[in-house]
């Protein structure tokens, strides 16, 4: 067999984090480790090849990037707190001496840089599904995490969440101020939605804040509960809200503006 040919054959890998797919038909993280999942057949979405590749550049297998998706995970499912150097370690299967090759500050760097991480490919995500307009990102969004609680068995929430309420008092300044970081970026990408669909800059923005703040809430009820339920129903409402209020602006309806106290 040629070399071409035992390529063309070998399982592919997910784009993000490195890891071995689950399936021939899928290559994937399974859902533990950057949380995406692609299908060869996918669309257009916050699952699709595309967007799984554009969560940022990844070295293929490097004990780096290995060593950031395991602390990512660790952190969906225990918090800050619960990543620990030998959590770490025993996850990714990385040895002891590349914690300092790769994080010379060790654990604070390691929890710093796996939030970016995660962050940064779920914001990714949402900035290729926000053109798509507002209602259509939500739904995309609620699908999402209800296939990551559901894959996962509830084990594991958003690490970005995780980070901003459950680290230790001396890491919790910087890494709380990354978690809001990366909810205002949230907010931003679906304000910039809200206003594609027609919506002023006042509404656009109150509207993405009540949304981020509602599935945040949802994916925690789910979790806490083993139901996807309440993620799925907190999506609904949203949706019905964002409907309301278009009906409210189209008609001219007076009544208290967002952001009035």
């Amino acid at each position: 067999m040629s070399s071409t040919s035992r390529a063309t054959n070998s399982p592919a890998r997910c784009p993000t984090c490195g890891a071995a797919p689950s399936a021939s038909a899928h290559v994937t993280c399974t859902g533990r480790h950057c949380g995406i999942r692609t299908r060869p057949d996918a669309g257009p979405g916050l699952t699709d090849r595309a967007d799984h590749q554009a969560a940022g550049p990844a070295k293929r297998g490097g004990t780096r990037t290995k060593m950031l998706a395991s602390a990512a995970e660790v952190m969906r499912e225990r918090g800050a707190a619960g990543v620990t150097i030998d959590a770490v370690l025993a996850r990714s299967g990385a040895p002891r001496g590349s914690v300092y090759y790769h994080f010379p500050d060790g654990r604070n760097q390691i929890l710093a840089e796996a939030l970016r991480y995660s962050g940064d490919s779920i914001t990714a995500l949402i900035d290729q599904a926000a053109g798509r307009g507002g209602r259509a990102l939500l739904r995309e969004f609620v699908e999402y995490w209800e296939r990551l609680l559901t894959e996962g068995g509830f084990t594991a929430g958003c690490p970005v969440v995780a980070a901003a309420i459950g680290c230790s008092e001396d890491e919790g300044p910087k890494l709380s101020a990354e978690a809001g970081a990366i909810l205002g970026r949230w907010c931003t990408a679906l304000t910039r939605a809200f206003v594609n669909d027609g919506f002023d800059d006042a509404d656009a923005a109150s509207l993405a804040v009540m949304s981020i703040a509602a599935l945040e809430g949802g994916i925690v009820l789910s979790r806490s509960t083993r139901n996807a339920g309440p993620l799925h129903q907190v999506g609904e409402q949203l949706e019905f809200l964002i409907k309301a209020r278009e009906f409210v602006v189209r008609n001219k309806i007076p009544g208290k503006q967002p952001g009035s106290r």
